[in-house]
């Protein structure tokens, strides 16, 4: 985390050395996450019967945090800190005791997120991508009702952002793709055993920022 902090402030003097035009504000959105498919296999301890999990949606997200902008021409550099939660529905289904039984249990996530946005604006349009990076900060889940079950998160992930922008005014209207770059679920422990979905997650991001 210290070393993205780094980077973030390395980035930022770099432009201001270069009398860049700087501003900043706060923002705020919702997210859609485009979830994984595909399932996991767990064998139960002792239990010849598997149970399988598979994802069936994910609620919106809300993320909410402040930026930088650091602008020389047209071309602009943008950190941002925002903290983002994301809510995650499976669904279980056990085969044990001769029944199918199907169970639905959510995850939900709270994370930093870190991305650092290179822009050109086009007048009050913006075109901008940049890598961004995530924090781990908390976690609720309710498949530890699950035998075995554990986590084991990776303190910090990295992605990709990108997408268009739109400013009128003081207010900043922001759509992103964001795209990652570890597998949906690596989190996932059973009995000691590592397991993830077989696809990378990706976002749908709407924020609105106002600068000051």
């Amino acid at each position: 985390m210290k070393k993205s902090f780094l980077f973030f402030a390395v980035c930022f003097l770099a432009f201001q050395s270069l009398q860049a035009q700087v501003k900043m504000g706060i923002r705020g959105g919702i997210s859609s996450m485009d979830v994984a498919t595909g399932k996991i296999v767990v064998s139960q301890h002792d239990n010849p019967d598997p149970l399988t999990i598979s994802v069936t949606d994910a609620n919106y997200g809300m993320h909410m945090g402040f930026f930088v902008q650091a602008k020389v021409g047209k071309i602009y550099l943008q950190p941002e800190v925002l903290f983002n939660s994301n809510t995650v529905n499976y669904n279980i289904r056990d085969f044990s005791g001769g029944n199918t039984i199907d169970i639905i249990k959510s995850e939900t996530f709270q994370k930093l997120d870190l991305p650092v946005m290179l822009g050109v604006d086009y007048g009050i349009l913006r075109l901008q991508g940049g890598p961004v990076a995530h924090v781990h900060l908390n976690s609720r889940s309710e498949l530890f009702d699950l035998d075995g079950y554990g986590q084991k998160f990776d303190e910090m992930t990295w992605g990709y952002q990108a997408g268009v922008g739109l400013d009128l005014w003081k207010v900043m209207i922001d759509l992103k793709y964001e795209g990652s770059f570890q597998k949906f679920g690596d989190h996932i422990s059973f009995f000691d055993q590592d397991f993830n979905f077989d696809k990378t997650p990706g976002r749908f991001i709407a924020s609105i920022g106002i600068s000051f």
